[in-house]
């Protein structure tokens, strides 16, 4: 049996944690963690029993494999490319796979920047929760090398239920991008629906089992439905980054020249939230913006003053 890849973590929250204890379960070496929330860093350090890494080049020299789990395109920009440290310093035949959902773009720019320091990058986009990144049944769309895939899929494939390779660096996170674009509608359109319902004074338990036995249904209806109901909005995918990703969708739209009404209209709804303050909801929070008498906007509350 071939020996399991030391592997690097940047970015220890609930996905990137979860993912490195999942690895650490199958046996592979979980060899540094960073994070520029330090107390977290130090904590998973300490529980996987690895190198908690000061710097990012640090857990390059440490690892064989770095996973990065970082929040947009500047996080990207900075980890691979700071001017004092970068995880591209000392990176000769290191891998690199991104599962952040950030901009096609970006994942090009660090592919290239990678070759020239003659490093390997993957997209690893993620379609999943928490619960799956900790029990390696992620939803995986890769996109890069083909060599590249080849080197680390044992790896992807230990973390995920699906592995699916998309093509060239830049299409995997187009993929992702659109699959965050039609969840964040789906997810503002069952808001509405069950926001009237519950205006009409209709059962909304009722309402959802209708739903899910019609053209209403959705995977928004399984996972947020009751939750928009009984307003538990515990955070599993943040309304901003649901604004994130309806942003890229929407600068996509913009460069091919494409009008996406729904998006638009969504993305609003969730730049709402954040200036609201509700920003760190979960995605099912839209909801209190719709149904009736929940939430006050700032506006209404200067002018009731």
């Amino acid at each position: 049996m071939a020996k399991k890849k030391r592997i690097g973590f940047v970015g220890t929250g609930r996905m990137g944690a979860n993912m490195a204890r999942h690895l650490k379960d199958c046996g592979y070496p979980i060899s540094a963690v960073y994070d520029v929330n330090k107390e977290v860093a130090e904590a998973l350090a300490t529980e996987l029993d690895c190198m908690h890494s000061p710097t990012l080049a640090g857990v390059t020299k440490a690892s064989e494999v770095v996973i990065t789990v970082v929040t947009d395109d500047a996080a990207m920009r900075k980890i691979f490319k700071g001017k004092k440290d970068n995880l591209l310093m000392g990176a000769g035949r290191r891998v690199f796979i991104n599962c952040a959902t950030v901009s096609p773009k970006i994942h090009i720019e660090i592919e290239k920047a990678a070759g020239q320091a003659r490093a390997s990058t993957l997209e690893g986009c993620m379609a999943s929760s928490i619960t799956q990144a900790r029990e390696g049944t992620l939803y995986l769309m890769v996109g890069g090398k083909p060599r590249t895939f080849e080197r680390v899929k044992d790896i992807l494939e230990a973390l995920s239920s699906n592995t699916r390779y998309i093509g060239p660096a830049g299409t995997a996170a187009e993929v992702k991008a659109l699959v965050n674009m039609v969840m964040n509608i789906n997810t503002a359109g069952l808001a509405e629906g069950l926001g009237l319902g519950a205006a009409l004074g209709l059962d909304l338990a009722l309402l959802r089992e209708v739903f899910a036995q019609t053209g209403a249904n959705s995977r928004v209806l399984e996972t947020d439905g009751e939750d928009m109901q009984i307003r538990d909005h515990e955070c599993y995918f943040s309304a901003a980054h649901a604004s994130k990703d309806s942003g890229i969708a929407a600068a996509l739209a913009r460069k091919y020249r494409l009008n996406l009404p729904l998006n638009d209209a969504t993305k609003a709804q969730y730049d709402r939230m954040i200036e609201e303050g509700l920003g760190e909801l979960d995605k099912s929070g839209i909801a209190e913006l719709t149904f009736k008498g929940r939430h006050r906007t700032k506006r209404r509350k200067k002018k009731a003053n």
